[in-house]
């Protein structure tokens, strides 16, 4: 499949979660067999091309393509969770949102020092959750200097986020405000 004919699948909601929001659902996407395989197809082939040793991926959606592209590479996969989600000791940072603060997570014992970790989501908006997992995993010791996700948001500034962290942004497909 296409970029074009992949980005046909993902499902635009206006005025969600508020007004004059465009959102942009990843579920007709991941529930097209063919349209999902070949999503991660490409995300894989972003990953392998930058050196990817490991994934790491943000909950919850993170989690979906993620590991679909770790698998697929035969690397491992870093789970980079919410806060209070791991039985184990961790590593947090807190970082802004919106509306508040949250806070994320992981467990440093599954990053070796000096490794090449590639964040893969399923959307770049503004930023802030990406910058706030670099972070954190280069605290834990990766290496961090590229991001993949199925879509980008453009117009919200995320790409110029990563980038002033030292991070190229990859993405399959783009959304402009409409």
């Amino acid at each position: 499949m296409t970029p074009d004919q992949i980005k046909a699948l993902v499902r635009t909601i206006p005025d969600f979660p508020a007004q004059g929001i465009q959102f942009r659902d990843i579920t007709t996407l991941i529930g097209h067999g063919e349209g999902f395989g070949a999503s991660i197809d490409w995300l894989a082939t972003a990953a392998h091309n930058s050196g990817a040793q490991a994934i790491a991926g943000m909950e919850a959606r993170g989690f979906i393509f993620g590991a679909c592209v770790a698998s697929q590479l035969g690397i491992g996969f870093v789970p980079v969770r919410k806060g209070g989600k791991l039985p184990c000791a961790t590593i947090s940072v807190d970082y802004e949102l919106e509306y508040g603060v949250d806070r994320l997570e992981l467990d440093p014992t599954g990053i070796d020092d000096g490794q090449v970790v590639v964040i893969v989501d399923d959307l770049l908006a503004t930023g802030g959750t990406a910058a706030a997992a670099t972070q954190l995993l280069r605290q834990a010791g990766a290496r961090v200097e590229d991001a993949i996700f199925a879509i980008d948001l453009p117009q919200l500034g995320g790409a110029k986020v990563l980038a002033d962290k030292g991070v190229r942004m990859h993405s399959l497909m783009q959304f402009d405000a409409e």
